[in-house]
């Protein structure tokens, strides 16, 4: 891929990020092992979960647990879900208190439970609640960078995005540091193509603010390609992240002019062990080996012969099981 103009770097306020292709919040995959992971290959900002907001505020002890922290972490994003203003303003006091550099708001999360629960992409649907919301929290932490996350509309019928305009002039106008727009209507889910030439809109309104975009972002060309073809300012890898965080190095491949990086069976070996290892430091052997199966399962799209080592890790159910489809698929 020919990249025609030098990348700059992602301003988020005032965190300067210093490649503009960065891991998007994922729920069951942003842990802290999997963002140390993301770090180590290129990811120069991260975003966590999404966390409820009443979990964010909850006893300091418990919060611990929830929301795991190390110092190569960092820029960062923390990320909460609600509804209501005074307690989505006080979960972000929390997180500014327990010194995330960016608080992300998420108004785009599609998933039915999250949905019924009047959280996430339920915003979407109420856009004078969300403003209500923005400038709750922009009011009450003044001192630390606020992002929102939003879709381009509720239904894919609502084809003027009304909802969608009235909440990202406001949240701008509030003070908000910067939006990320995934370029799917909340009822679209992960269906269909996003539309990218809507990004292109959005930036062209909002030419001198920081808008990421995001959606069908699977490849490395991918990233690069929105990037050149709308003009947003970064990029999140999601989906293309998960079992690929090569994918920051990749990039940065393609924006050097490089051949893309791929990694030998033995350097996927190293970085899924380094991974199991710092899951099991992180959450416990037993916790760590769920995780790390779902893991192994996404890291098999990497190996030669993807279908066998998919279906390897489907079948662990015990550390030795693990242990032995490594040695038995990653051996040079």
């Amino acid at each position: 891929m020919r990249i025609t103009a030098a990348l700059k770097p992602l301003r988020i306020g005032p965190v300067e990020v210093d490649f503009p292709v960065v891991l998007a919040g994922l729920a069951g995959y942003s842990d802290l092992p999997y963002r140390l992971i993301c770090r180590s290959t290129g990811a120069p900002f991260c975003t966590t979960e999404a966390m409820l907001d009443k979990q964010a505020i909850i006893e300091a002890r418990l919060r611990r647990g929830l929301i795991k922290r190390d110092p190569a972490d960092r820029p960062l994003a923390g990320q909460i879900m609600g509804s209501d203003p005074e307690v989505m303003a006080e979960a972000a006091v929390a997180l500014r208190d327990m010194d995330f550099d960016v608080i992300d708001l998420n108004f785009a999360c599609p998933v039915k439970k999250v949905l019924s629960r009047k959280r996430g992409g339920y915003l979407m649907g109420e856009p004078y609640l969300a403003v209500e919301v923005v400038e709750s929290v922009l009011s009450t932490v003044p001192d630390r960078p606020v992002t929102v996350k939003l879709r381009r509309s509720f239904k894919e019928t609502d084809k003027d995005n009304r909802a969608f305009w009235r909440i990202a002039r406001a949240a701008f106008e509030a003070g908000a540091a910067g939006i990320c727009v995934h370029a799917r209507s909340v009822d679209q889910k992960y269906q269909g193509r996003a539309d990218w030439a809507f990004l292109s809109t959005v930036k062209r309104e909002f030419p001198d603010r920081t808008v990421i975009g995001s959606g069908d972002i699977l490849t490395a060309e991918d990233a690069l390609r929105m990037l050149e073809e709308t003009g947003v300012d970064g990029v999140t890898a999601a989906r293309g992240a998960i079992g690929n965080p090569w994918i920051f190095r990749q990039a940065r491949d393609l924006a050097a002019g490089r051949a893309p990086f791929h990694p030998s069976l033995a350097e996927q070996r190293e970085l899924i062990e380094r991974h199991f290892r710092l899951a099991s430091e992180t959450f416990g052997p037993d916790r760590a080996l769920r995780i790390m199966r779902y893991f192994g399962i996404r890291y098999s799209r990497m190996h030669p012969h993807p279908a066998k080592v998919r279906n390897a890790f489907v079948g662990v159910k015990s550390a030795q099981d693990w242990r032995a489809v490594v040695n038995e698929f990653y051996s040079c």
